[in-house]
Order: structure tokens, then C-alpha cells, then sequence
């Protein structure tokens, strides 16, 4: 069996790597050096270590490059208001899955995103959401995930302008 185990903010650069890799495969070329990176790591450096433990993620280690990571799945807790369906109004919100395509096929995604599923649980989370490409689907509705009907929105609201 595959363990996967809680990422730290010692996994940062690593984590921000994968993502660099899933934002490649889903928009078909790599994305640009910049920024982003450095605030990434950061963000996961304090958010990773944060007590009130709203992120996490959970990764599995490259077996044959040491400090190198094969997969990680990440996730947030959102605490929205009540309803018929999820009274505490916690919910959680899955990101960040990625394999690195020298590990795949060998069930890391898997590993990480269930333990991602019991962290949920341990915290009294009973709603997840995720945003998935055609080609994630078949794992995600193996461990249970549905289409759902709500066409997903986004409005892009533009920055302040730098003085």
C-alpha cells in the first residue's frame, strides 16, 4: 500500500513545482517564470504550518530522487453558511492534484487524495468540490465525486494599479 504523508513548509518549492507541471498539462504549455512562484512557496511555508489548519496537503515521496516528490493532492476547508444539505456549512475544496509524469500510473494521486478525503472527514467536512479536466474524471468518480449540475463562474477583477 501507498502512504502518503502530510506536507510541510519544507515541501514548498516542491509543491509549487507539481503545480507548475498540472497548469502545463491542462493549459498545453508551461507556464511563465515569475512571481507566482515565490509567492506560492511562501503562501504554503505559512499556510502549511498554520494552527488553525484550514490548508493541508499531502504528498508521496519520489522513490528514487530523495527530496523530490511523485504526487500531491492539496485542499482547503471553506466555512460557508448552513443548509438542508450541509448544516455546519464546511466545505472542502480539493487543488493542486498532480503526478509527476515520471511516477505515474502506480496509484500516488490516489494515495494522496484519500488521505486528503480522511483529513476532511476527521474535521467534520461532508461537502467537497474539486474543478477536474476530462482526462482526472475516472479517479475522481472512483472515490466517489460526481458532475454536478452548476455550471461553474469566474469574474477576474483587476489589480490595483501600482503607484
Amino acid at each position: 500500500m501507498i502512504e502518503a504523508r502530510r506536507a510541510t513548509g519544507e515541501d514548498a518549492a516542491e509543491l509549487v513545482r507539481l503545480r507548475g507541471l498540472m497548469l502545463a498539462s491542462m493549459a498545453g504549455t508551461e507556464p511563465p517564470p515569475g512571481p507566482w512562484r515565490d509567492t506560492a512557496r511562501e503562501a504554503l511555508r505559512e499556510r502549511l504550518g498554520d494552527p488553525d489548519g484550514s490548508m493541508t496537503a499531502f504528498v508521496v515521496d519520489a522513490p528514487d530522487a530523495p527530496g523530490t516528490l511523485a504526487a500531491c493532492a492539496a485542499g482547503t476547508i471553506e466555512r460557508r453558511l448552513g443548509g438542508p444539505a450541509n448544516p455546519s456549512g464546511r466545505v472542502g475544496y480539493v487543488f493542486n492534484v498532480c503526478t509527476d509524469p515520471r511516477h505515474r500510473r502506480r496509484g500516488y494521486s490516489r494515495a494522496c487524495l484519500t488521505a486528503l478525503l480522511d483529513w476532511y472527514h476527521d474535521r467534520g467536512v461532508r461537502t467537497v468540490d474539486l474543478r477536474t479536466s476530462a482526462s482526472a474524471q475516472p479517479l475522481y468518480r472512483s472515490l466517489g465525486f460526481q458532475l454536478t449540475r452548476d455550471p461553474a463562474m469566474r469574474l477576474a477583477l483587476p489589480a490595483d494599479p501600482v503607484d
